[in-house]
């Protein structure tokens, strides 16, 4: 039962567990279980804008969305992505998830690193927020076909997006550039993919070509900002 259940969410679960792994590894150097030291989260990839911008270290915008700040950024992260990237599997195969997952939370992280130039940032969020907005792309694709569910669905997003909308203005350790980033991201590839499967090659290289340009820009606006 367990097994057959693991096999058919493999992708979901299968990044739950990295992002445990690594989260115990990150405790294991920081000395603490419950929250994590900032200098070890940056050592381990975290995004921080002066050294990811100004010294070209574009691959932290990968690792800072597998690190998480404290147990409680990890666990609600986690519960959110074992709610929502069972449907995401359900709906997408494994290339368009993938995808979707990895796109959403490389371009959140790049706006949050242009609203935050001097924070860290790190966590899953982006990529959740643009996993679940893939849903929404998806029922808003088929809405005809599936109208009830479709309905039922975007009143419950709207209310999830509304509650975290609230949230990030009350929680200031919510990074809300990266959510609002990844879930438009993930929205776009959702309703475009649910079109036509086979155009996830056309979205992961618009998604390559939008990564490029933004990076391009950065170094200049952080010159700018900065100094």
């Amino acid at each position: 039962m367990i097994m057959s259940e693991f096999r058919k969410y493999k992708i979901t679960y299968g990044l739950i567990a990295l992002n445990l792994i690594i989260y115990l590894f990150s405790a294991l150097l920081s000395g603490s279980i419950i929250d994590m030291n900032m200098q070890t989260l940056v050592d381990m990839g975290a995004l921080y804008g002066p050294i990811t911008v100004l010294k070209s270290e574009w691959w932290r915008l990968f690792t800072a969305m597998f690190l998480h700040g404290s147990m409680t950024h990890l666990l609600m992260n986690m519960f959110a992505l074992y709610l929502i990237g069972r449907g995401v599997e359900v709906y997408f195969d494994i290339k368009s998830y993938m995808a979707l997952y990895l796109f959403s939370g490389l371009i959140g992280g790049l706006v949050s690193l242009y609203v935050h130039p001097v924070g860290v940032g790190v966590g899953a969020s982006g990529a959740i927020f643009g996993i679940f907005g893939a849903l929404a792309g998806f029922f808003l694709a088929h809405r005809d076909r599936i109208s009830g569910y479709s309905k039922a669905f975007m009143k419950d997003f709207a209310v999830i997006i509304v509650i975290n909308f609230v949230l990030g203005l009350s929680i200031e350790s919510i990074d809300m550039s990266a959510h609002i980033g990844g879930l438009i991201i993930g929205f776009i590839g959702g309703f475009v993919i649910s079109k036509n499967p086979k155009w996830v090659w056309i979205y992961s290289m618009a998604m390559v070509l939008i990564i490029f340009a933004i990076g391009s820009i950065l170094p200049n606006l952080y010159v700018q900002t900065l100094f």
